[in-house]
């Protein structure tokens, strides 16, 4: 009988995560060394020694399926590896997954099926034959409308990914809004998105930079209007300068002189706000010489 203090004892001999841990026992009849093996043959136990290492290099890619578009970030712990061609492939498959599948939740997406079981099954896999730790950070599935097109752009080999839809517009427009939100890192789409709360902290901020400065309080809202404007300017898709415009039209200028307009945009830019992995070169070749 598996018991919660034998998951218990599992997980603390080998570090794999309960879930997989109860798998083994009911798979070997509550055989705490036979369940280890099982890990083991799995790949399982390799791949969590490897938990708490820092992934934060890997692949932004997208995937277009008619309608339907995803877009994911999966990470490694090095650059090397994710130029590899396995790892490619399972950034494929993930992306296979969420295509075909309902998937509402990163759960969900581990949990769909692929060839050999799931994709956190793959996932796991590959952590062992590749030998690095990797993760699916995260990942939008969207659909479009008939009269939408996707606009898909990847930068440095998927360093970054940007999944825009426009509405009225070809695709080469759309497309040209993607490699503007892959340069210009915009955090929203339109003014409208941003949230209330972040919009009040940076006029907070904004309205006491300008009472340090020592302009009359009696003119500071009037002079708000504009540094909101502004601030919309660096973080708003729309109200920025478009990167390949001469006369200075805002990026939703640009789109609306094309017959369209933005409907939703999503970029991906690997590591980012993630703790980089920092190990001088000695202690690299001793973790290689011990096998840790």
């Amino acid at each position: 009988m598996v018991t919660a203090s034998l998951v218990k004892e599992l997980r603390e001999k080998t570090g794999a995560g309960m879930l997989d841990c109860k798998k083994a026992l009911e798979a070997t009849d509550a055989s705490i060394d036979a369940a280890i093996d099982w890990l083991r043959e799995k790949g399982i136990s390799k791949a969590a020694k490897k938990a708490d290492r820092i992934a934060a290099e890997g692949i932004a890619a997208i995937k277009i399926d008619g309608d339907v578009a995803a877009i994911v970030e999966v990470n490694s712990e090095t650059d090397f590896v994710a130029k590899n061609a396995e790892f490619q492939g399972l950034v494929e498959s993930i992306l296979d997954a969420i295509i075909a599948n309902d998937v509402h939740s990163l759960e969900d997406v581990l949990n769909a099926p692929v060839a050999d079981g799931t994709v956190n099954d793959l996932i796991i896999s590959k952590t062992a034959t590749i030998g690095e730790k990797l993760s699916l950070r995260r990942y939008e599935k969207v659909e479009k409308e008939a009269d939408e097109v996707f606009g898909d752009y990847i930068h440095m080999g998927g360093k970054i990914a940007v999944l825009s839809i426009v509405k009225g517009a070809s695709y080469e427009v759309a497309k040209d809004v993607s490699m503007h939100a892959a340069a210009m890192r915009p955090t929203y789409v339109k003014a409208s998105d941003v949230p209330t709360d972040v919009l009040d902290k940076e006029k907070n901020i904004m309205r006491e930079q300008l009472l340090n400065e020592g302009k009359p309080a009696d003119k500071i809202d009037q002079i708000l209007v504009g540094k909101v404007n502004k601030y919309y300017e660096e973080v708003c898709l729309e109200n920025q300068i478009f990167i390949k415009s001469e006369n200075k039209e805002t990026v939703a200028k640009y789109v609306a002189n094309n017959g369209g307009s933005i409907t939703n945009m999503i970029r991906f830019e690997v590591g980012e706000g993630m703790q980089k992995r920092e190990e001088n070169f000695a202690e690299e070749v001793a973790k290689q010489i011990s096998g840790k």
